[in-house]
Order: C-alpha cells, then structure tokens, then sequence
C-alpha cells in the first residue's frame, strides 16, 4: 500500500515544533504547569508520531532500543545524583537550599536538574514501550 504523501510531508514538519513544545513544557515548569513528566510524553509522542507514520524500522534507527535503555537509566541517576549531591553537602535527600547560597537559586538549580532527570527517563521509556508493543504487532 502507498503511504499517503500529505501525510508523510505534514508529519515531517510538525515534528520539530512537537519537540520543541516539550523542551517549552521542560524548562518552564518549575513557574507554570508542567515539567519533566509531561515534557517527556509530549517528546514521546512526536517519536510516536514519526513510527507510525513512516514505520518503527527507522524509529529504531534514530532511537535505537539500547540507546533508550541507557538513557532511561541516565535520567534516574541524575535524579538521584541531585538527591546524593545535596546528602554530600549537608543536607536532607533533595534539599535544594544545599545547592547555591541563594534558596532561590538553589531552588532553580535543583529543580531544573530534577526535572531534566525525569523527562530524559519518561521520553525513553514512552518510546520503549511503544517499540515494544509496535514489535508486538509486526509478528
């Protein structure tokens, strides 16, 4: 069957702002809704976008599975790096104030790193689950 050529083309040009969307949501979620969660879904969603429109094939090639394996477990460390950093210099698991002499900064720091964290392992995970039900589909 032929892949619908409107398809293909409008799909290659609403991916980038999808990505970009979810970086907005990542970094402006410690002042408005959102944050690394939804940030990551919405960077899973445009991979998501992308295998079902041109096949899961070439989503493994852009995303391979153990590229994404490697980084959902980056994503928890850096979550938990932050909590250890902040233990190392003193204070409680994830107290921020730690982090800089200014709370409000440290807050920033700390939050920004947290949710980083989380968006890096949501995304990965979402596209790996969607790898792996897709997979399931194609047998």
């Amino acid at each position: 069957m032929k892949q619908n050529p409107v398809l293909r083309i409008t799909t290659k040009y609403i991916i980038p702002p999808i990505i970009l969307f979810g970086l907005y949501v990542l970094f402006h979620g410690e002042y408005s809704p959102g944050g690394g969660f939804q940030a990551g879904v919405i960077v899973a969603s445009a991979f998501t976008l992308y295998g079902v429109v041109f096949g899961v094939d070439l989503v493994e090639q852009v995303a391979p599975p153990r590229v994404l394996a490697v980084l959902a477990c980056v994503g928890v460390l850096v979550y938990a790096g932050v909590g250890v950093l902040t233990l190392l210099l003193g204070g409680n698991f994830l107290e921020f104030a730690t982090l800089a002499e200014d709370n409000l900064t440290a807050q920033q720091r700390g939050i920004m790193l947290v949710e980083v964290g989380v968006g890096i392992t949501v995304a990965s995970v979402m596209i790996i689950i969607f790898l792996a039900f897709a997979r399931r589909e194609r047998r």
